[in-house]
């Protein structure tokens, strides 16, 4: 099973991500957990020029999608298809959506031709449920701070961080069969035991 972890800067979907691959692990599951950017040697180097790390570099929100798409095509043939195959469970922090949450909705790049750029990466994968943590974007720009901020969190000012938050609850209402939406706001153990309910549920669907 592909389950991709979505939503806005400080959202807090990394922590619910390791909580859920230590509870899957448990349970008996093999887990393999990836992050976007990177992931791969060349997802990696990658990631330091989109997060800015080493130094802030200005790029075209196109030039954003093609890296985000070039490391996630790696990533796609390098990692996740080989564990889908050898039925593992594989837990995304951030996937597609995330292109088209930031350079679409946020950045205002065609959606169109954005999902067709992400088709070509993926060789069509998708996730089998995407989990999105919403939390308003000034809660979660709040969050960050110091060292952990990265060249999003720097470089765009609250209304593109509201409306890739906007962009995310629209396409979680596109695909309700596919996407579960929680409050991030909630403390995170209580969110912990919420997520870990929905994916066992799903788990259980498809065994």
């Amino acid at each position: 099973m592909f389950i991709a972890f979505e939503g806005p800067d400080g959202s807090g979907k990394s922590t619910q991500l390791a909580h859920l691959a230590e509870h899957l692990r448990n349970a008996g599951h093999e887990v393999v957990a990836v992050r976007e950017p990177g992931g791969t040697p060349a997802g990696e180097l990658i990631r330091a020029i989109l997060l800015g790390e080493g130094g802030d570099i200005a790029l075209d929100p196109r030039a954003d999608a093609l890296l985000f798409n070039a490391s996630r095509a790696q990533l796609v043939a390098e990692v996740i298809r080989p564990a889908l195959a050898r039925g593992a469970v594989v837990l995304a922090d951030r996937f597609a959506a995330s292109t088209l949450a930031y350079q679409g909705y946020g950045s205002g790049l065609p959606l169109v031709e954005l999902r067709a750029m992400i088709a070509f990466a993926t060789g069509g994968l998708t996730p089998d449920l995407t989990l999105l943590f919403d939390l308003p974007a000034d809660a979660g720009l709040a969050r960050k701070s110091g060292d952990g901020r990265t060249r999003f969190e720097e470089g765009f000012d609250t209304a593109f961080h509201e409306r890739v938050a906007a962009g995310f609850r629209a396409l979680a209402a596109e695909e309700p069969d596919h996407w579960h939406t929680f409050n991030a706001g909630e403390a995170p153990e209580r969110l912990a035991h919420e997520v870990a309910g929905v994916v066992d549920a799903a788990l259980t669907r498809r065994s």
